[in-house]
């Protein structure tokens, strides 16, 4: 059983990278805070008394789910509010020009102000990036996806390889020289 300490210790330690990868997931720093405090939440209120040790992966599990949950709500309030200014501008001959799309601003730099050509470019990008992580020995994109994803840092990523740190330093670099060569094959410069 986790006491209270170590859970408090936990959460301070995963905080930081909780955030980064709520932010990757929702792009909205806002979003991305509520997420990972409603995670951290659930993860005290629900599983406190586990083992110190465990911690990491119910974490995981529930900062997954957390932000599951945020685009289910998200798609939800996005239907209703269609739903809503449909009916609204049937209702009178004022209404009948009124546009919501045109009222709307996208907050600069959001994914919502972004052109479809920028959203394709990137979503391509992101396909081609994953692909050739994908393609990258196992041992390289396990430390790889530990030390850039996840965010851990060299001990860390050793401890949870079960190698030296020199090993993890090795197989990083050689999958960072690897993506970036396949990458500028396919013309994409990061």
């Amino acid at each position: 059983m986790a006491t209270d300490k170590e859970l408090s210790d936990f959460l301070e330690n995963v905080e930081r990278r909780a955030f980064k990868q709520a932010v990757y997931a929702v792009r909205k720093d806002e979003s991305a805070l509520d997420i990972v405090q409603d995670a951290m939440i659930k993860l005290a209120e629900k599983y406190g008394d586990k083992p110190a040790a465990e911690l990491p992966m119910l974490f995981q599990r529930i900062l997954q789910t957390t932000i599951l949950d945020y685009f289910r709500r998200e798609k939800v309030r996005n239907t209703w509010v269609s739903l809503f200014s449909g009916m609204g501008s049937s209702s009178g001959a004022e209404h009948d020009d009124f546009d919501i799309l045109e009222s709307y601003e996208a907050e600069q730099g959001s994914q919502a102000a972004e052109s479809s050509a920028d959203k394709v470019e990137r979503m391509q990008t992101l396909s081609a990036i994953d692909d050739e992580v994908q393609k990258l020995p196992a041992r390289q994109r396990e430390a790889f996806l530990m030390r850039y994803l996840h965010d851990l840092d060299v001990a860390e990523t050793a401890e949870a390889m079960g190698c030296s740190e020199g090993s993890v330093k090795t197989h990083c670099s050689r999958a960072t020289h690897t993506l970036a060569e396949a990458l500028k094959a396919k013309g994409i410069k990061l």
